[in-house]
């Protein structure tokens, strides 16, 4: 049973981690729907590292080209005069928001955050939040216009999601969109800086897989992320087609209503809300 039920949370979290809809909320909010214990915040971690895989997999010639520019740039004045010298240091910068906020607040991102009643309330706000910046944002400038103050701002809001309902992605891209990028730009940007954080984090936490912050062991731990590899490497593909076409509001609708969802069944004591919200 343990191995069903995480291939099914590894396909909700290959489909969700890309779209600005929270993964993590969905592998919160699903196994609550179908009556089942929450995975835990280890599970989590570790199976995201499956997406970003996917991630690295898909964009590996820019992660190399990224990668050797900043490491050339180490030690030539020619390289550090290259857009990829800037955009590793942007990846770097714009990492370290998350990675503080993550370890200065883990017994939080693995309890209270975990509560439906905020997760729900986070997929409202951030959902109203991205509907706003795909309203006012000029969606003009392209990626090789990322500046140091913008990498900054792109970090600290990536790293709002650490509490789950916020979304990587989602926030990320709000702020891209805020600032003016186009949607394939900020979209693009948000996939590059995740890398560095959900690894990180997934790595972080390998040492909890067979704990109590995880309801599964190894086997079923590593299924899971297989397959929201595999189901993450499609995603991908079809949001950089969709996003340079169409406009975020069908995610802000679903995140809109599927947080009111929530709090109603909370409301009327349909489903439980899981750990306590208080601190």
């Amino acid at each position: 049973m343990d191995v069903l039920r995480s291939v099914v949370l590894g396909l909700v979290q290959g489909l969700t981690e890309f779209l600005p809809i929270s993964s993590s909320a969905h592998l919160a909010i699903v196994p609550r729907f179908l009556g089942w214990d929450d995975p835990g915040a280890a599970y989590t971690a570790v199976v995201q590292i499956g997406t970003e895989l996917a991630v690295v997999l898909y964009f590996w010639k820019d992660i190399w080209r990224i990668g050797t520019g900043w490491l050339r740039g180490l030690v030539s004045s020619d390289a550090r005069a290259l857009p990829e010298w800037r955009m590793g240091w942007f990846v770097i910068i714009g990492s370290m928001p998350i990675v503080l906020l993550g370890l200065a607040l883990e017994s939080l991102i693995d309890r209270q955050f975990r509560n439906l009643w905020v997760i729900a309330t986070m997929l409202i706000v951030l959902g109203i939040v991205l509907g706003v910046a795909e309203r006012v944002g000029r969606r003009t400038r392209p990626i090789e216009q990322l500046t140091w103050t913008h990498a900054v701002a792109l970090g600290l809001a990536q790293a709002a999601a650490v509490v789950p309902g916020v979304s990587r992605s989602g926030a990320t891209i709000s702020m891209g969109l805020l600032l003016g990028y186009e949607r394939a730009a900020a979209t693009r940007f948000a996939f590059l800086l995740a890398i560095p954080a959900v690894v990180g984090a997934g790595l972080y936490k390998l040492k909890d897989v067979p704990g109590g912050e995880n309801a599964y062991g190894w086997g079923p731990t590593l299924i899971g992320t297989v397959v929201s590899f595999v189901v993450g490497l499609a995603v991908i593909h079809w949001l950089l087609q969709y996003v340079s076409k169409h406009s975020y509001a069908p995610f802000v609708v679903y995140r809109i209503a599927l947080g009111t969802l929530v709090l109603a069944l909370l409301a009327f004591g349909v489903i439980g809300a899981g750990v306590s919200a208080s601190v």
